[in-house]
């Protein structure tokens, strides 16, 4: 028997871009509805965006992937916090909870500094956020790569303890950064998936972390994954915007990310026709 399936499908003239984009384009017709195949795709992409954002965080399993890291700059264990949302229904229904610290978790973070020694340059708060799977999927990579560029740029910077957050919005990064004392804080925080990327990682640099500070006061740089911003390319312009922030002692929307105008201008000194 022939199978004339395939005829049914009209196909589209711009599905020849979907090489380029992850984007829902040229997915044909059958008759006046989307081809099954589409369809079930479609349902397949809702069910990983739902499923990361209500999967809890698996703490033990990314505790575990960071501890080759100690040889690098961080040198005790992280410190695993919780914020003032409870369970993930409350943290969805109330995102002032998830951006403060629970009690115990302030106590646990006072403890867990030594107040004798200078204050961090720089503390790295990890935060759940709306994706767990962006974080267990890419804060360990991405790390490994920021922490020794870090280290080959900065000898001298002092980092806080690393700290975990679940239940956490971006802003809790600020009350931890104050608890600690440090000057900087960055949260890498698992962004508000899509539905052809569930696994996006988000970025936050805020200089001079205090409780109540607005998104103004923070720069932030997404999609950060395997098929989205490389990590090489992530911690090149993170490293650049707190090298900016430590000069300009400000961070957010006075800060302008010109790592791209950087790379330009350096490609032209490279092949700048009168000096070669």
């Amino acid at each position: 028997m022939t199978d004339h399936s395939k005829d049914l499908v009209t196909a589209n003239i711009w599905r020849q871009l979907r090489h380029y984009t992850d984007a829902r384009i040229g997915l044909g017709r059958a008759g006046i509805s989307l081809p099954t195949s589409e369809l079930l795709e479609f349902q397949l992409a809702h069910a990983r965006a739902r499923d990361a954002v209500h999967f809890p965080l698996a703490v033990g399993q990314l505790v575990e992937s960071l501890s080759h890291l100690a040889s690098t700059a961080i040198v005790s264990e992280p410190v695993c916090l919780h914020s003032q949302a409870a369970d993930r229904f409350t943290y969805l229904q109330r995102p002032d909870l998830g951006r403060r610290l629970s009690q115990s978790a302030q106590d646990a973070l006072l403890a867990a500094q030594n107040p004798e020694e200078p204050a961090p340059d720089l503390a790295v708060v990890i935060v759940d956020g709306l994706s767990s799977s962006a974080v267990q999927a890419n804060v360990t990579p991405f790390l490994e790569c920021f922490l020794g560029d870090l280290k080959q740029a900065c000898q001298s910077w002092r980092l806080a303890p690393l700290t975990i957050v679940q239940q956490g919005r971006v802003a809790i990064g600020d009350e931890i950064g104050a608890l600690l004392r440090a000057r900087m804080v960055v949260v890498l925080i698992g962004e508000r998936p899509g539905l052809s990327a569930p696994d996006s990682l988000g970025i936050y640099l805020t200089f001079g972390p205090k409780a109540g500070l607005s998104d103004a006061h923070r720069n932030c740089i997404s999609n950060v994954r395997s098929a989205g911003l490389r990590f090489e390319d992530a911690s090149q312009r993170l490293l650049y915007l707190i090298q900016e922030a430590d000069r300009l002692k400000l961070s957010g929307v006075g800060l302008k990310d010109r790592t791209e105008e950087v790379v330009i201008e350096n490609n032209q000194a490279n092949n700048n026709f009168l000096t070669n």
